[in-house]
C-alpha cells in the first residue's frame, strides 16, 4: 500500500484557541479590559493597510460598541491570551460604522474584501479572520429556523442558533470540496472557469455529495468536468476556505485516459500542462499560462508536485 505524505496547507492555523469551554459564558469575557473585537461591514474586514502589510484592526470594545453589538458579537476564542470577538456592522452606514468603531481610528484603515488581502495577513490574523468570515456569513443566511420558519437567535457565543418557537438547535456547517492534482506521466490536468482572470488555470475541484467517499468524489468530478478517467487516488492535505465555508481536501489522482472533453457548464477550458510549463507559470513568465493565487491550496499542491515532493505511483 502506497503511503502518502500528509501535509496541511492553511492560510492560518495553530494560534487561535477556539476555547469551546468559554462559549456558554462568553458574554462575560467581552467586558474584560484585554478583550479585542474585529469589525466587518457586509463581509468586508476593517483593515489597517499601513506598515509592511495589511492587518486586522483589533480594538478594545468600548461601552458604545458593546451596546451596538448587543448579543450578536461572535466569540472566536482566545488569541495570545486575549478573548477575541467579531461583529458585522452591515446594518449601519459604512462611514458611521467606521467612525463608531475606530476611536481613535487606526492609521489608514478601511473596510476591505478579504480576497484582496488573502495570503498577506499574519498566521494568527488569518486564522481568526477566516473563522469570523465564515461564521458571520452563516449567521446572515440562517436567521430563521429551518424546521418551523420562526426567527432564530445566536447562542453559545455564536456557535449555535436556537429557535424559541420549536426549540430546535442549528449548528454551522462546513461543505467539503475535493481539489485534485490529476497527473498523467509528467503532465497535470488544469481547468479554468469563465470568472477566472485571463490566462489563469487551476486544479479541478468540486463539492462532495452525500454518501460519497473522497476518492470517488475525485473520480466523479474529474470525469464530469473533463471526461478524464482516474485510477488510484491519494490524499495530500487540506485548507479551510471561508468563501463560503468550505474545507478544501487536496488529493492526487492518476489519469487512465488522456483526451479531454469539457462540460461547458463547469469549465471554460481544460488542458494538460507539463511540469516545466507549470514551473515557468509559477514564476510568472509563461506566455499563456497563469498560476493559481498564492494563498490557494492549488498553488501549494502544484508547487510540491513541481518539486517532486508528492510521491505518486506510476506517474
Amino acid at each position: 500500500m502506497h503511503e502518502t505524505r500528509r501535509v496541511t496547507y492553511s492560510a492560518g492555523s495553530g494560534l487561535l484557541d477556539r476555547s469551546e469551554h468559554h462559549r456558554a459564558s462568553s458574554e462575560t469575557l467581552r467586558g474584560r479590559s484585554d478583550a479585542r473585537l474585529m469589525a466587518f461591514h457586509n463581509g468586508r474586514l476593517l483593515t489597517d493597510v499601513a506598515g509592511e502589510g495589511p492587518s486586522s484592526c483589533w480594538q478594545t470594545p468600548s461601552d458604545e460598541i458593546l451596546a451596538l453589538a448587543g448579543d450578536t458579537a461572535l466569540f472566536l476564542g482566545m488569541l495570545d491570551g486575549h478573548p477575541v470577538f467579531a461583529q458585522d456592522f452591515g446594518a449601519m452606514d459604512e462611514i458611521a460604522a467606521f467612525e463608531r468603531f475606530c476611536r481613535p481610528p487606526p492609521h489608514e484603515a478601511t473596510f476591505i474584501d478579504l480576497r484582496a488581502i488573502a495570503g498577506q495577513l499574519s498566521v494568527g490574523d488569518a486564522n481568526a479572520v477566516a473563522t469570523a468570515k465564515a461564521m458571520l456569513s452563516w449567521h446572515r443566511s440562517h436567521r430563521f429556523c429551518s424546521r418551523c420558519g420562526a426567527p432564530s437567535h445566536m447562542e453559545m457565543g455564536g456557535w449555535r442558533r436556537g429557535c424559541a418557537s420549536c426549540k430546535a438547535m442549528h449548528f454551522p456547517r462546513t461543505d467539503p470540496v475535493v481539489i485534485m492534482l490529476i497527473v498523467r506521466g509528467d503532465n497535470v490536468l488544469l481547468g479554468r472557469q469563465t470568472q477566472f482572470p485571463p490566462g489563469l488555470y487551476s486544479l479541478l475541484a468540486g463539492f462532495m455529495e452525500p454518501g460519497e467517499t473522497i476518492e470517488n468524489a475525485v473520480r466523479r468530478e474529474t470525469q464530469e468536468e473533463a471526461n478524464i478517467c482516474v485510477g488510484e487516488v491519494g490524499y495530500v492535505g487540506s485548507q479551510p476556505w471561508p468563501f463560503q465555508s468550505n474545507l478544501m481536501i487536496g488529493c492526487w489522482g492518476v489519469a487512465t485516459s488522456e483526451e479531454i472533453t469539457i462540460d461547458p457548464n463547469e469549465l471554460e477550458d481544460a488542458r494538460w500542462a507539463s511540469r516545466r510549463d507549470m514551473a515557468i507559470a509559477m514564476m510568472g513568465e509563461h506566455p499563456d499560462l497563469r498560476a493559481p493565487r498564492v494563498d490557494a491550496i492549488a498553488r501549494a499542491i502544484l508547487t510540491d508536485w513541481i518539486n517532486g515532493d508528492i510521491p505518486i505511483p506510476d506517474a
